[in-house]
């Protein structure tokens, strides 16, 4: 009886026929001991953007948890906004790859001397190397012209989206999988690889596959291009601070990264 019940339910969200798509459980239901908490923290933590991939694929059981995540996001007004193309094939990711050579010579040219010799030792892609690349997409008509809640922000839509790429790419962490997000790229010409009509928004194109590694810290914070924030320096309280005070001019870098 209780399977029935699971089958039900999942038909009802329109889960049924999707791969690896876990039962669901009521909101109230689940209580996440000490254990799954750390794992939760963990996984975050433990999240890089992924440059490097082994050809393995990607079972179809896996890839559809990882998808199924994505659009378990949050939304505003219950909009999904979202698609998921999956692209296998050679020849449109070639494309994007000569897209991406195409715009990352003229990001090149925005640096110079120390940085832009380390920004041209530095890996910023993996279109050819991953078995799979996803091109996450907004649809700005889903939901018709009056979504609740985006009359005042209508840009709502694609904040909507990004909620489906952290979802995906922690989803994808917990199965051992890497993403790596491909921001380099003109996305007028990537609409034309893909015939993506003007009213969708390619949001994020993201590079998926086993990862040759999960580093100990994010890549670019490894090669020395970065580091992490101090959290404690980005929490305010009620305002914004003062122009001029501490706060306010650690706000801006000059070299633009």
């Amino acid at each position: 009886m209780k399977e029935g019940c699971e089958q039900e339910a999942n038909a009802e969200q329109g889960l049924v026929g999707s791969p690896g798509a876990p039962p669901l459980v009521p909101g109230d239901a689940l209580h996440c001991s000490p254990e799954e908490r750390e794992v939760f923290y963990r996984i975050i933590a433990a999240r890089r953007d992924i440059r490097r991939f082994r050809p393995d694929p990607i079972p179809d059981d896996v890839l559809g948890r990882i998808l199924w995540a994505a659009h378990h996001a949050g939304s505003v007004g219950y909009m999904q906004p979202w698609n998921f193309m999956l692209i296998r094939e050679k020849a449109p990711r070639q494309a994007v790859k000569d897209l991406f050579v195409a715009a990352n010579e003229a990001a090149a040219a925005l640096y110079g001397g120390e940085r832009r010799v380390l920004y041209d030792t530095l890996k910023l892609e993996g279109i050819l190397e991953s078995p799979l690349n996803i091109c996450v997409t907004c649809d700005t008509r889903r939901g018709g012209p009056h979504v609740l809640g985006r009359h005042s922000l209508p840009e709502t839509d694609v904040y909507s989206t990004c909620t489906a790429v952290q979802n995906l790419w922690l989803a994808a962490r917990a199965e051992g999988v890497g993403v790596g997000w491909v921001s380099i790229l003109a996305n007028d010409r990537l609409r034309g690889i893909f015939g993506i009509p003007e009213s969708v928004v390619p949001v994020a194109y993201l590079c998926v596959g086993y990862p040759v590694e999960f580093g100990p810290v994010p890549e670019l914070e490894a090669q020395g291009w970065g580091e992490r924030l101090a959290l404690d320096d980005l929490v305010l309280t009620e305002r914004w601070p003062a122009e001029g005070s501490v706060r306010a001019k650690g706000s801006v870098r000059a070299d633009g990264g």
